[in-house]
């Protein structure tokens, strides 16, 4: 479903972010990026629906390659949903009005059909009650969780998750991650970048280990986890997993 080829990102300065990642993403598979900060987990995520565009290389999602000259970037944007560490809900609309925005102004969709989906979505989460409340009155825990359903107004066909607990407190994790699980059982192709490695072992089809802008490693969780065969790998996983 997605591939890339040769990706490289050098960010100005001379940072090289990405040293050439090779990639296959298939549909269906949910496959989790882990590494150490600064090696290139969420530049080559958020590469993936061009939110950073690549120095060098292709990007080819459904057969189109995404950094060709004339593709309707909006059009395959849509088709990926991504959630990101900060919740980025819009502070002054209500959670009805921040889930049904995209859908009836990017999709055409009509008003009743969208707002039917969005109170179905935050029946499945836990939060149709609050549908007309504001993100100021919710925890975090809660508004990830929007922001997740929030994603899945536009039916995409990806999911792109950007360290979506990290700025979490620790009881609120668990919430989120519930969500996340439940997608990956609904065979939702998902690419995660997180430190849950807990996630990662339960849910993950393939887990990818990023240093130095590469992946140094990858392989299926019980192989990663328990039989990592470089020495880079060993000593992350020795620092995060006790």
């Amino acid at each position: 479903m997605i591939r890339t080829e040769n990706l490289k990102k050098v960010f100005p300065g001379g940072l090289h972010a990405l040293n050439g990642v090779n990639q296959e993403i298939r549909k269906g598979e949910v496959v989790v990026i882990v590494g150490p900060s600064g090696s290139g987990k969420s530049t080559f995520l958020r590469s993936l629906n061009l939110l950073e565009v690549p120095t060098e290389g292709h990007i080819y999602f459904d057969g189109t390659d995404l950094t060709g000259k004339k593709v309707d970037l909006d059009k395959h944007r849509q088709r990926m949903g991504m959630v990101f560490q900060h919740f980025n809900l819009f502070p002054h609309m209500t959670i009805l009005k921040n889930m049904t925005l995209a859908p009836m102004k990017l999709q055409k969709r009509p008003k009743e059909e969208v707002e039917k989906q969005a109170m179905e979505l935050l029946q499945r989460v836990g939060l149709a009650d609050r549908a007309n409340a504001y993100p100021s009155q919710l925890s975090g825990g809660q508004k990830q969780r929007i922001a997740i359903v929030r994603a899945l107004c536009m039916n995409p066909e990806v999911m792109l998750f950007d360290e979506p607990t990290s700025a979490l407190d620790p009881e609120m994790v668990g919430e989120v991650l519930t969500v996340m699980k439940e997608l990956a059982k609904e065979h939702m192709t998902m690419v995660v970048v997180t430190h849950e490695m807990g996630f990662a072992r339960e849910v993950a089809d393939r887990v990818l280990f990023m240093a130095d802008g590469q992946v140094q490693e990858e392989n299926d969780p019980e192989t990663f986890f328990e039989h990592p065969k470089s020495e880079r790998l060993q000593t992350f996983l020795s620092k995060i997993i006790k």
